[in-house]
């Protein structure tokens, strides 16, 4: 099998797409980030799915977001609750890191480089993510374009890097529907922006909405634990 990275960060879309790449029959290579975010208990959750999902290399890198801040994720800027669907498609929200997803590929380039791997997955949705300028289609095809500029593998082989984007045109709904077709334990992921002490999930935040409304849609309750 060919290894391919995965940007796991522990949530539903992520858990899925990890799924994916191996029914597609990639060696996935889980890669997480600490970065300061304010809802960690993600990287538990990362933990979980490479235990429960048998992948042999799990790679967690640590850097500190909160040092620039501009986020409600890695500041004490409120996470917004109780959107509706409309709000949550105007403009860019408080919960978008500056310059995330370009910092999170850089260090997935990185690493598919030395473990000469040509695909990188990650979970990007232009849909229920409308707002965030790094989700869109745009944004995966021009870091494509320079990644296989930029690196030395791509220059010298005959196979360049591809990145691998298979949620970014799915509901949440969609998501849920194609993960629980692979058998993905969706008790082990972690969504929540601003989960409370003990990792239970807000059931306020966008993301937690997103999600409620996904599992709704499929007739079916989520697994993990709310506050309320």
């Amino acid at each position: 099998m060919s290894k391919a990275v995965v940007l796991l960060s522990g949530g539903l879309d992520s858990a899925t797409m990890m799924a994916i790449a191996r029914h597609k029959g990639f060696e996935p290579c889980a890669l997480t980030f600490h970065y300061g975010q304010r809802h960690a208990v993600e990287i538990e959750a990362a933990r979980r799915i490479v235990q429960a999902m048998d992948v042999a290399e799990h790679l967690e890198v640590e850097f500190d977001l909160r040092a620039m801040g501009g986020s409600a994720l890695t500041s004490s800027i409120d996470v917004p609750k109780d959107r509706s669907a409309e709000q949550m498609q105007k403009g860019i929200p408080v919960t978008y890191v500056p310059a995330r997803n370009t910092i999170f590929l850089s260090f997935a380039l990185g690493y598919a480089e030395s473990l000469k791997a040509h695909h990188i997955f990650v979970g990007v949705n232009a849909l229920d993510y409308t707002g965030y300028p790094d989700c869109r289609p745009e944004y995966i095809r021009a870091f494509e374009t320079m990644a296989r500029l930029a690196t030395r593998s791509a220059v010298e082989t005959d196979e360049p890097l591809t990145l691998h984007t298979p949620l970014i045109d799915l509901t949440k709904s969609q998501i849920i529907k194609r993960g629980l077709e692979l058998n993905v334990d969706y008790s082990l992921t972690s969504s929540c922006y601003d989960p409370g002490g003990s990792g239970q999930a807000c059931g306020h935040c966008d993301a937690c909405s997103l999600r409620l409304e996904g599992f709704s849609q499929n007739g079916i309750k989520d697994p993990v634990d709310y506050q309320n």
